[in-house]
């Protein structure tokens, strides 16, 4: 019978330490790790937005709208009025129609730089790709506010040339009707598309956001029309007054009512509606879950 053993003494864990200096000091990454900043998200939304094909269509019909619309309108008074009946006109103002059926180009384009990306599921990537969410809304709407005034801003100044040419009778506008008819009416409606964009942002879908969209644009000038009973004039007047196709007209010196906004008003109007909308989705964008 074998005797036992007495067990081994214990002994401590050695104390390793790594050797000073890098662990494979020859390897060098091939891969540049470079801060990420504004300037990547922009390139980054710059070729989404360019990419896509509803890009095209929306601002290929925007275009065929402002253009086609304007001449015609232009062509038909030109062909129907007398020479002394259009000295009075400003020939700037038969842009607006089509202007203002572009809207809605403008508004479907701006809702789906935002809200298509939830509905696709892409977003996930965007912020994964894109952790800063803040900085991810910011060049979405610097992209998108710059392709919508560069493009209504053409549109409207080849417009504003033909009518000029067409309406020869009219009284030749002003340096102030040019600037208001051409960029102001431009920063308006890119104004106008940066807040659909932003509701696109807070609905996150894309057919709701469209809808909301074109119920701001359209609906206080229906409602209005429908308010026969004299204790809603002052609620009428005001629908009339601050509905959109009414501050675009203000921009032609042609407003429906004789109070209300003038001059540049509609567009700084337009500006605090945006940056307030912009804050309450930024602030929406940090507190939810992708």
């Amino acid at each position: 019978m074998s005797t036992p053993q007495p067990p081994m003494p214990q002994t401590a864990a050695p104390n390793w330490q790594a050797a000073p200096g890098s662990s494979f000091p020859t390897y060098t990454s091939p891969i540049p790790v470079v801060r990420t900043h504004l300037g990547h998200a922009l390139s980054s939304e710059w070729t989404k937005i360019r990419s896509v094909r509803s890009t095209m269509w929306t601002l290929g019909v925007f275009v065929l709208l402002v253009v086609g619309i304007g001449l015609g309108a232009a062509s038909l008074v030109a062909a129907n009025s007398d020479e002394a009946s259009l000295r009075s006109e400003n020939p700037l103002a038969f842009g607006s129609f089509g202007l203002l059926l572009g809207t809605m180009c403008i508004i479907t384009l701006g809702v789906l730089t935002t809200a298509s990306e939830y509905g696709t599921g892409m977003i996930r990537t965007t912020m994964t790709a894109c952790p800063t969410r803040g900085r991810v809304l910011t060049a979405k709407a610097i992209v998108f506010f710059a392709v919508a005034f560069v493009v209504t801003l053409s549109s409207a100044v080849l417009v504003a040339l033909a009518d000029v040419a067409l309406l020869e009778g009219a009284r030749d506008p002003s340096g102030e009707e040019w600037l208001k008819g051409t960029v102001g009416i431009s920063l308006f409606i890119a104004l106008l598309g940066l807040l659909s964009l932003v509701v696109g942002s807070i609905i996150r879908h894309s057919a709701g956001a469209i809808t909301i969209m074109i119920g701001v644009v359209l609906a206080p000038l229906v409602i209005a029309m429908f308010m026969f009973s004299q204790s809603l004039e002052d609620l009428q007047q005001a629908l009339i007054e601050y509905s959109i196709p009414n501050q675009l007209s203000v921009f032609y010196s042609q407003s429906l009512t004789e109070s209300g906004p003038s001059g540049w008003d509609p567009l700084w109007i337009m500006l605090g509606v945006t940056a307030a909308a912009f804050a309450g989705a930024y602030a929406l964008l940090e507190k939810r879950d992708v």
